[in-house]
């Protein structure tokens, strides 16, 4: 047999993606975001907070030392209940012995009450509805603005200016990411100026809300608010470590029970949100208009304009903050009868003609129900929007990927296929799936499932397409329609996703939208559905004016907030004796948040350092960069060739490893004279040390910490020890680069292969084996792979995906030993069913059963932007 013959290269280590610099044209007036001229302050928020705590003897203060302060951090943190707790130092001895301040939760409270400065507090207020009394709980919001403003953690990445982001200096290919690229942040910037004057800094609020179950039992539901900056980066806002969210409140969650008109009692529920909400944003009216003083982490004082920029939500919740009527779009004009139809386009909602007929209110209670119905919106008395200055809240409402597209759209197409293929065959071939670190296997297929989540629709989204791509529909039509609908929707929902869009990428968005549309007309004329009037389907034209307008979709993710009702919610509510709750829960989060800032301020003192301002450009979005990982210890020490083969399939691992090093120290050899080479050769080895396991690994641009983005299991058949059963061996497939890694980045110049050994030689052998090789040159990870057949020019015309099959020479694989540098990423295959999925196949020997397969650009977002 013949093993494929690669390029004899010394190669090093891949090298991180660059991320290139934009062209960048900032607004035309250098006074917009500038400090004051006369500065009231030049402490930093830490030193503020370090006069707040007063003068004290210990750097560990108010806490008497350091193991004081590190208990009293998990008590609050991480530890049991406060019952548990006092018990715990109830127990003789173990506050004394420990050198406690403090002797039970109580005293602990009372430490963390009377001497630990906090973020704003919250208020209680009475709200009356239809003749019943309401309390909200809220927070004073020009002081949260002032609070996450001033944080010192995010003073030297905070956003105080428009500006326009370019690919480079023509200036044609224009960057969106964060607010401060939106044209909202630079045609606010110039109405600010206009009518208050120059060297104001505008304060973008995004506002988001979402009623949560707080309880598995009893239906017990909370209706937090949240609030964040636009002047924060998104990749922080992103991430709730970095507490870049602050609850804002607590709406009330009643049901109106004593209104038994339908009609009447959710005109009833609207006018308490709406009530609610104008008590907790009325102090934006005056401020927006005028301007307060706002001061950075770093001390720096700004005059800022609050402004009410966007406000996130699922469908629901933007119908009941726009006002409008269930099943039309809250954004645009368009005929109920049209939703979901296509991708014309229809003006924004007119706010001043809703704001005239609002105002109808004082011509009585027939001429304003009728004004508000001919404008489209419910005859709610005053909407909190509706004196908020510079703002449209038809503008405000962003597009929700989670709810809209995932647990939208997706989950629409995802039934309606397995409708068409029948739910045991797409069930048969999710169960046959390979297995790979981005793909979740579904061991019991997707029809069955309920309480389907947003990130299980995530992961089926990756696949769908793939087990279906040559799948014949039952009724002889033609699969291409169906196969294009879904193909522009998996495009559409990675492209919406890009951390940066470009006015490029803005273009492919809006062509995988229209391909959508052209081609979802196959469900009817499959009888499966009969029309498409559905709001999130029409949404879905609004994504691509939304990012000029505010940046990238990645600023307004439902994801963030539903991952903070956790902390911010439900662990507050299981904090409380279940009785009067929110006075408990609002006390509970205060004191918790005190803690954390602690914690912060800790850190900076006793390192000693100081908030710097940022003097390099921060790379907007995600990273892609990858760095690629191996243990320091093999997984076993000793593999003896004759175990290779048998255990891990390497077959012709001698006669691979051989052409690999003659290769290598002879590049010229070809034809005749390296076969003889290769057969003359000594390889002189016994034994060889086994990796189980390939990572490449990203680090985080803020923190530093790296995390695992991907992994390749490279693992034999094995017996469970606690079982005792077969645990069937996993050998994962691959991307490798056959060609130099500096001439070009094209797929093209890459070929899948299936990794049966990771492996090193021992050192002895690597130095008589590599003795005419520079020791720096010397690989030091070796990989033994069996390969696929190399890609073609363009994929498959329908679904998108490149086609291979195994490379069989001989009656066996065509195999090699390769660099590991050489491994791109892990791919995970696609089997090609055909009409009827084998039932003989499973996830563990499918790779080896069937021949041909599709090649899955769609397995991450990594993956996809590599075969774009």
């Amino acid at each position: 047999m013949d093993p494929i013959r690669l390029p004899s290269l010394h190669l090093t280590a891949p090298p991180a993606t660059v991320v290139c610099k934009p062209h960048v044209q900032n607004y035309p007036d250098p006074r917009a975001g500038t400090p004051l001229s006369v500065q009231t302050t030049s402490a930093s928020d830490y030193h503020h907070y370090e006069q707040d705590l007063g003068k004290k003897s210990s750097i560990w203060a108010p806490f008497q030392s350091e193991i004081d302060w590190r208990i009293a951090r998990w008590a609050k943190l991480r530890g049991p209940s406060s019952t548990a707790f006092s018990e715990l130092l109830a127990i003789d001895g173990v506050a004394e012995k420990l050198g406690l301040s403090y002797s039970n939760t109580n005293e602990l409270n009372l430490i963390i009450d009377n001497n630990l400065p906090s973020r704003p507090a919250f208020k209680r207020q009475e709200v009356v509805v239809q003749g019943q009394v309401f309390e909200v709980y809220f927070r004073d919001i020009l002081e949260c603005v002032k609070a996450l403003y001033g944080d010192a953690e995010f003073a030297p990445y905070l956003k105080f200016a428009p500006e326009r982001h370019f690919e480079d200096e023509s200036c044609e290919e224009q960057l969106y990411h964060d607010m401060h690229t939106g044209q909202w942040w630079w045609s606010t910037q110039q109405a600010i100026d206009k009518n208050a004057g120059p060297g104001r800094t505008v304060l973008p609020i995004i506002i988001s809300s979402d009623k949560t179950q707080i309880t598995v039992f009893r239906n017990k539901t909370a209706y937090p608010i949240y609030l964040t900056l636009g002047n924060i980066p998104k990749e922080i806002r992103r991430k709730p470590s970095r507490r870049a969210y602050i609850l804002l409140g607590y709406l009330p969650t009643t049901n109106l029970e004593h209104i038994t008109n339908i009609a009447s009692k959710r005109r009833s529920l609207c006018n308490l949100f709406h009530t609610c909400m104008r008590h907790i944003v009325e102090p934006l009216e005056n401020a927006g208009i005028h301007g307060i003083i706002v001061t950075s982490g770093d001390g720096i004082d700004r005059l800022g304009h609050p402004i009410f920029a966007a406000y996130i939500g699922d469908y629901p919740e933007q119908v009941l903050v726009t006002c409008c009527i269930t099943g039309y779009c809250p954004r645009c004009t368009i005929p109920r009868q049209r939703v979901g139809d296509n991708t014309e386009p229809h003006p924004l909602r007119s706010l001043c003609s809703i704001l005239e007929a609002l105002q109808s209110i004082d011509q009585g209670a027939a001429t304003f129900i009728r004004s508000c119905k001919e404008v489209g919106i419910k005859p709610v008395f005053e909407p909190f929007w509706s004196t908020l200055p510079y703002s449209n809240v038809f503008a405000a409402i962003t597009p929700d990927i989670l709810h809209q597209l995932y647990q939208g759209v997706f989950k629409h197409l995802k039934s309606w296929v397995i409708t068409v293929y029948g739910a045991h065959e797409i069930d048969a071939r999710c169960r046959r799936l390979p297995p790979n670190h981005n793909i979740r296997i579904f061991m019991k297929g997707i029809s069955g499932l309920s309480r389907v989540s947003g990130e299980e629709h995530n992961q089926m989204s990756r696949f769908l397409l793939g087990i279906i791509a040559d799948a014949p529909l039952p009724s002889g039509i033609s699969s291409g329609r169906l196969l294009k609908c879904l193909r522009g929707l998996v495009d559409f929902l990675f492209l919406a996703q890009f951390p940066v869009h470009s006015t490029s990428t803005l273009k492919e968005l809006s062509d995988a939208l229209d391909r959508f549309h052209d081609n979802k007309q196959i469900f009817v004329d499959l009888g499966i559905r009969s029309n498409f009037h559905i709001p999130k389907i029409h949404f879905m034209n609004h994504y691509v004016e939304n990012i000029i307008h505010l940046g990238t979709l990645d600023n307004f993710n439902t994801e963030y907030t539903e991952r903070l009702h956790i902390d911010l919610a439900k662990e507050a509510y299981r904090a409380t004796n279940k009785k009067d709750e929110y006075p408990q829960m609002t006390l509970w989060l205060e004191r918790k948040e005190k803690i954390m800032r602690h914690e912060s301020f800790m850190a900076w003192r006793t390192s000693g350092e100081q908030p710097h301002l940022r003097t390099h450009w921060i790379p907007p979005g995600l990273n892609l960069s990858r760095t690629l990982k191996m243990t320091r210890h093999p997984s076993v020490n000793t593999v003896r060739l004759p175990d290779v083969s048998r255990l891990y399939g390497a077959t012709f691992f001698r006669a691979a490893l051989s052409r690999f090093i003659v290769q290598l120290e002879h590049p010229t050899l070809s034809g005749r004279r390296l076969e003889d080479a290769v057969d003359g050769h000594f390889l002189g080895v016994t034994h060889v040390s086994a990796f189980y396991r390939i990572k490449f690994l990203r680090t985080d641009f803020f923190t530093g910490e790296s995390s695992t983005v991907d992994a390749i299991h490279v693992q034999p058949e094995r017996k469970d020890k606690r079982r005792g059963h077969v645990i069937p061996g996993r050998f994962d497939t691959v991307l490798v680069r056959v060609n130099d890694i500096t001439v070009t980045d094209s797929v093209l110049d890459t070929c899948v292969a299936r990794v049966r050994l990771v492996f090193t030689l021992p050192e002895k052998s690597m130095q008589y084996l590599f003795r005419s090789v520079a020791e720096g040159d010397r690989p030091q990870h070796l990989a033994y792979v069996d390969w696929f057949t190399p890609f073609t020019a363009s994929p498959d015309p329908n679904c998108g995906y490149h086609k291979i099959s195994w490379c069989n020479v001989d009656g066996g694989r065509l195999s090699s030993v390769i660099d590991v540098r050489r491994i791109v990423r892990s791919v995970h295959l696609l089997p090609r069913f055909g009409r009827v999925a084998n039932r003989e196949w499973s996830s563990s020997n499918v790779l080896d059963a069937c021949n041909s397969f599709f090649v899955n650009s769609d397995s991450d977002r990594h993956m996809y932007q590599l075969f774009r």
